[in-house]
């Protein structure tokens, strides 16, 4: 093949640099990666070949001026493997995966470059930077030290070697994740055995089934997380277990797809690496660069809020069970798979509301023109059109043009919305093109989520946690938009990995504010609002199921921290022997409430990039329950404070200390005490 045939090899002509998704071709990428790594060592090279000392032009500038076609190739093909992994993709992501880790260790572990990056940093009071060039200097010293590029050419040999068969093994993770959760979708014959469904859910699943080749029936398919939305409207017990039991027995059950022997394995190697960089642990390597410092200060929080948490449920296990006492012919015991049908039923007798009867009021599109794109108008002037003219990487993933309050460009916002077999599990931003002023590049994003499509002329009708999700997805996509930088190493939501949730976390905030809610929640046949009182009943249920809500997420998070926090001599033989001690070591082991992520389907920390890093959404929290509270005290949805908001904390993206742009926002450090009222923990 030649460059000139390879559409990956030269800047894509179409508007935003938006990849030309209708030429590229599965076996385009491969070969582009090859050129392109090729290219970026070279650029390199150019930079160390220089014999006069370091300065910030001739160093730090064409290092970030470096890899742009990698950039270029990576954001596009990434993009296609967490969203349509086909058979042919995945296997030139197997394939990709040791070179792409061998390719960026020869970058930041490369003895020259670091040795002017280490010159320049000892200098940098002398090198008169403005603020965003400095904390750069900053930056990628740590970022390299921290990687391992001041060891010596033997263990940087070893480390490498590490390193391409970590990514082997994440990727298979991966793979195995997505092949055992859709083998184990559940197939029901009739629709008796869902009874409960709304039509538009038993049409998806009608749909799902149809796509698998099944003559009739519903077939079920499972989302990342244990359990199942569905769980809280199935009155079918048997149903109800078979959803769950299926979701979490994904990747644990001695086949061709088991994640145990691969996840032992990564989390041997990532000990080995810490050890070997001269930390105690991973948990200990990756928070030393994350702004928690410490596994310590990690596990202190979540001490902290577990017990109130763990004394939370027991309290909503008693209500569950009294319920199921006083209501079932033949009582029994309630278990997991109960937990979300019995929730509801205590939810409408306290409160008098149905959560699963307010779909009708969540009409997909009406959600998304009129409530996610209009708060965002609203705070911060942005205005939103589609391009049906230009082609993403899958036909049902749209393309919308977003400008600025005076009409000028920004960028380009894509969504994907629905399931798909080949899309991993869950729901992710990622950026396409990220923005930089000295690349000339501006942004391109993408929101994933997998929300199940119904039959052809139904409409799409969200669960109130399908809105939620796809708010806080947003609230990445605006980070990624926003982010205003010179070098691409600060674009969009590059920033600490427990900060990175934070902006997503406030989005959620404008769900139920009064004018966005009427804006948006209109029923879909008649267009009448939700009733007042009944979004007053929902208002008051902020806090109901809350210790469930804290006490499965933080089993997950506690749970990656006790794999992560293992040394390198320690050994683990049995996955679910590990994961009980763990969590019954933070008193989070009870029965009815499954871990969020059992290991072997806890993608985030063995496949994504949250390792050692699931703490990030409750250490985010409390400044996002903080900046809530700031909001409320000065006016909440307007336009002065989206724009104090967007140019001193999302439009900084990660050029500067993540706590310091907190504090010129906010005017001080955030308190914990809105997070322990939002959660129900005291305060």
């Amino acid at each position: 093949m030649t460059d000139a045939a390879n559409p990956l090899l030269v800047p894509s002509a179409l508007p935003y640099s938006l990849p030309d998704y209708a030429s590229i071709r599965p076996e385009h990428y491969l070969p582009a990666f090859l050129v392109a790594f090729d290219e970026h060592l070279n650029e390199i090279a150019a930079i160390t070949r220089v014999r006069s000392m370091p300065t910030f032009e001739n160093t730090m500038v064409p290092l970030e001026q470096s890899g742009a076609m990698l950039d270029r190739i990576t954001h596009a093909f990434y993009t296609v493997s967490a969203a349509d992994a086909t058979a042919e993709i995945q296997q030139i992501d197997e394939d990709l995966a040791p070179r792409m880790a061998a390719h960026e260790d020869a970058i930041r572990l490369d003895a020259e470059l670091y040795w002017r990056v280490k010159t320049l940093h000892e200098q940098i009071d002398q090198l008169e930077l403005d603020a965003e060039g400095r904390y750069l200097v900053i930056r990628h010293f740590r970022e390299m030290t921290h990687a391992g590029a001041a060891l010596d050419d033997t263990a940087k040999s070893t480390l490498t070697a590490v390193n391409q068969k970590l990514s082997t093994l994440t990727t298979t993770f991966e793979k195995n994740l997505l092949a055992d959760t859709n083998d184990l979708a559940v197939f029901f014959e009739t629709a008796e055995e869902l009874d409960g469904l709304a039509d538009g859910e038993l049409s998806a699943a009608a749909r799902a089934a149809a796509d698998r080749g099944h003559e009739s029936g519903f077939l079920i398919t499972l989302p990342l997380f244990t359990g199942h939305p569905y769980l809280s409207s199935l009155t079918n017990r048997e149903s109800r277990r078979k959803i769950m039991q299926a979701s979490r027995s994904r990747a644990f059950r001695g086949n061709a797809n088991d994640n145990r022997g691969v996840l032992t394995e990564i989390i041997a190697l990532r000990a080995e690496r810490a050890a070997q960089l001269g930390y105690d642990s991973h948990a200990a390597y990756v928070t030393a660069d994350e702004t928690a410092g410490t596994p310590e200060a990690v596990s202190d929080l979540l001490h902290q809020l577990a017990p109130a948490a763990a004394s939370n449920v027991r309290a909503e296990q008693a209500a569950l069970q009294t319920i199921i006492d006083e209501t079932e012919t033949e009582p029994f015991a309630l278990e997991a798979h109960d937990w979300a049908f019995y929730t509801e039923k205590v939810r409408a007798a306290k409160y008098d509301i149905d959560i699963a009867a307010l779909r009708p009021w969540f009409e997909g599109e009406r959600v998304l023109q009129d409530g996610v794109f209009y708060a965002a108008t609203q705070l911060y002037g942005v205005t939103f059109r589609e391009r049906d003219d230009l082609v993403s990487y899958h036909p049902g993933a749209r393309v919308f043009e977003v400008f600025n309050p005076d009409g000028s460009a920004l960028g380009l916002y894509v969504l994907d919305l629905y399931t798909r077999d080949t899309k991993r599990g869950g729901a992710w931003m990622n950026p396409i093109v990220s923005q930089s002023a000295l690349r000339g590049t501006a942004p391109v994003v993408v929101n994933n989520l997998n929300v199940a499509q119904p039959g052809d002329g139904q409409p799409t009708l969200l669960t109130l946690d399908e809105v939620t999700t796809l708010f806080h997805e947003f609230g990445h996509a605006l980070h990624g938009l926003f982010a205003t930088v010179n070098y691409p190493h600060f674009a969009g939501t590059n920033v600490f990995r427990d900060f990175v949730e934070f902006p997503s976390q406030v989005n959620e905030m404008w769900i139920l504010w009064a004018e966005v809610l009427d804006n948006y929640a209109r029923h879909y046949e008649t267009d009448e609002p939700l009733d007042a009182a009944i979004v007053e009943r929902l208002r008051a249920t902020e806090t109901f199921n809350q210790g469930h809500d804290t006490s499965e997420y933080l089993a997950a998070a506690w749970l990656d921290q006790a794999w992560h926090r293992l040394r390198a001599s320690d050994s683990v033989t049995d996955v679910a022997e590990f994961e009980a001690a763990a969590l019954a070591e933070i008193g989070l082991d009870n029965p009815a409430v499954p871990t969020r992520y059992s290991s072997t389907y806890f993608a985030h920390v063995f496949s994504g990039g949250y390792s050692a890093g699931y703490y990030s959404y409750i250490w985010s929290e409390v400044l996002d329950a903080d900046t809530v509270e700031w909001f409320r005290e000065n006016g909440g949805l307007t336009r002065g404070n989206g724009d104090r908001f967007r140019a001193r904390l999302l439009g900084a993206g990660g050029s500067k200390d993540p706590l310091e742009a907190y504090r010129d926002f906010r005017g001080r450090d955030a308190e914990i005490a809105p997070l322990l009222t939002r959660r129900g923990l005291g305060g």
